[in-house]
């Protein structure tokens, strides 16, 4: 977060410099006092100042890192302002992170899923393991300050309820962040999980040099999420970025969403598994991927097939909103540029040439942890702190401090 400290009282200053230092910090981790001085254009004096009171009142905690060669302190948010739990429940698996508020995960936790698993069970175990992973760091639920959950289905992020009828089989219509809340008693965030990646690479990944992207998300079906200005895209009722829906095929096959020849049913898991059976037999999704990277022809040509199709279908939406990277996430990323090679041909034969900042198509940075990374990103964007702020400047006021 950039930007100049607001005029008025010297008070007044003081404490918008220290929000401003304060949401600079959830937003980046951990920073140096040099870094926070390039992040918020305050001056060294006024962020050593800051950082004092912050320090004293348990806002913000340091530590000895280097930089450039150099030691230096990294200042974060103290556990207790910034424990975060992120929980991205996939199609097969259930992965969960815990996380301080300088991003560290501090401990995780991935289980498969079944087939089309049950929304009361698999929220029974997230909420199990949720308190799992805090007793291994020797927290509880006390010092959460929210959970975030990720979805591959669009979610309406005023009511945290899946947006679409039958995207998810079995949740249509259950108040997810309700029933979490219900059941840990902390604060709880929904969110697609597509959307949960775009978020994690633009701030911490591929795209954190990049204020526009589109992140596809390459899995058992497909999603894009999208950064505009640095700010999450939803769209109305969170359905923007629905790719995995566009249709591809008039004559296709009837989707889940009750349409036909939508992009999820041309490179879905089962569409790309199908045309394997009849020389290959049984395979999962996790298998193309296994042989792919081994190098069978068959499987490598079924993958590069779904490049080029997904390809096609993003660069009518880079078309549209004109990014500046596409960053490609996902369990089928894990294949490298036998997937993204084709994607970024298929891109570029049919985006205008931008002469003066061509459209950059990347992997991401993050991997599997990209979506249980944006959960956690969530949280801290999302909870408030300018409470504790608050109560620094009272301190300040009390004490004199300039």
């Amino acid at each position: 977060m950039r930007g100049s400290p607001v005029s008025g009282s010297q008070s007044s200053l003081r404490g918008a410099n220290r929000v401003l230092l304060v949401e600079t910090l959830r937003r980046y981790g951990g920073l140096t006092q040099v870094e926070l001085c390039g992040a918020t254009r305050l001056s060294a004096a006024t962020v050593s100042t800051i950082v004092r009171e912050l320090l004293g009142a348990g806002v913000v905690e340091t530590r000895t890192t280097v930089r450039s060669g150099r030691r230096a302190q990294l200042v974060t948010l103290a556990r207790a302002v910034g424990l975060a739990v992120g929980v991205h429940i996939g199609e097969r698996h259930l992965r969960l992170a815990l996380s301080d508020s300088s991003h560290d995960v501090l401990a995780e936790q991935v289980l498969p899923l079944p087939v089309e698993h049950r929304v009361d069970t698999t929220l029974d175990r997230a909420a199990l393991l949720v308190v799992d992973l805090l007793e291994r760091v020797g927290s509880s639920l006390e010092d959460v300050v929210g959970i975030g959950i990720g979805l591959p289905a669009p979610v309406d992020d005023a009511t945290g309820m899946i947006s679409v009828r039958g995207i998810l089989r079995g949740w249509d219509e259950v108040h997810i962040a309700q029933v979490m809340s219900k059941r840990l008693g902390r604060p709880v965030f929904v969110e697609n999980d597509a959307n949960l990646g775009a978020l994690a690479e633009s701030r911490l990944g591929a795209a954190r040099d990049y204020r526009d992207v589109v992140y596809v998300r390459a899995s058992y079906g497909t999603g894009a999420g999208i950064v505009l200005g640095g700010h999450l895209h939803r769209g109305f009722a969170g359905t923007a970025g629905e790719i995995g829906h566009v249709q591809v095929d008039p004559s296709g096959d009837i989707c889940r969403c009750g349409s036909r020849g939508c992009l999820d049913t041309v490179v879905g898991s089962r569409a790309l598994i199908e045309p394997l059976r009849g020389s290959y037999g049984s395979l999962a999704l996790r298998d193309v991927i296994a042989r792919t990277l081994e190098g069978d022809p068959g499987c490598r040509q079924i993958v590069s097939d779904a490049g080029a199709t997904i390809g096609s279908v993003v660069a009518s939406l880079a078309m549209a909103v004109n990014p500046q990277c596409v960053v490609v996430g996902g369990e089928l990323a894990e294949t490298g540029e036998v997937l993204i090679g084709p994607l970024r041909n298929a891109i570029r034969q049919r985006v205008l040439l931008n002469q003066i900042a061509p459209l950059e198509v990347l992997p991401g940075e993050l991997g599997v942890r990209s979506e249980v990374t944006g959960a956690l990103l969530l949280v801290l964007q999302s909870t408030d702190v300018s409470r504790q702020v608050e109560e620094v400047d009272v301190l300040a006021a009390v004490e004199g401090t300039p």
